[in-house]
């Protein structure tokens, strides 16, 4: 599987409205979009630096993923997200390597189908997405 481009990049922080004052004041840019994704628990801000989205994540529920993050490993850098062609074939080709996968099929949201590939242990404490599809508020 050849990731095509660098789809987004995400921080989870526990205060979005700070971390907003924070971002925008040090690079001087406003969201693109802002939105609630309810199956994952988040609130969003999303950025574009050239064409890699930025997005900086708040926990909805402390039952999220993104709260159980932050409570273990602190604010920051929560995952990276690559574009490729069909994630059910990225998932089935990293499955065939023997990878031990989080998502064993695609999720969707916002007209992307994507899944949450490799655990962290396995690729550096960072959580890899793949994702197809383009992003739709």
């Amino acid at each position: 599987m050849k990731p095509i481009l660098v789809d987004h990049i995400c921080f989870a922080v526990k205060d979005l409205e700070k971390a907003r004052r924070i971002f925008e004041s040090i690079f001087d840019i406003k969201p693109a979009a802002e939105y609630v994704a309810e199956e994952e628990k988040i609130r969003v801000l999303r950025y574009y630096v050239g064409e890699v989205a930025i997005e900086l994540m708040e926990a909805t529920s402390p039952d999220s993923d993104v709260a159980r993050f932050i409570e273990k490993e602190g604010e920051g850098f929560y995952l990276i997200s690559f574009k490729v062609e069909d994630v059910e074939k990225g998932i089935e080709e990293l499955k065939k390597k023997g990878f031990r996968l989080i998502d064993e099929k695609p999720r969707y949201l916002l007209g992307n189908r994507y899944a949450f590939t490799l655990h962290p242990e396995e690729s550096f404490g960072t959580l890899i997405e793949i994702i197809d599809g383009e992003f739709k508020l």
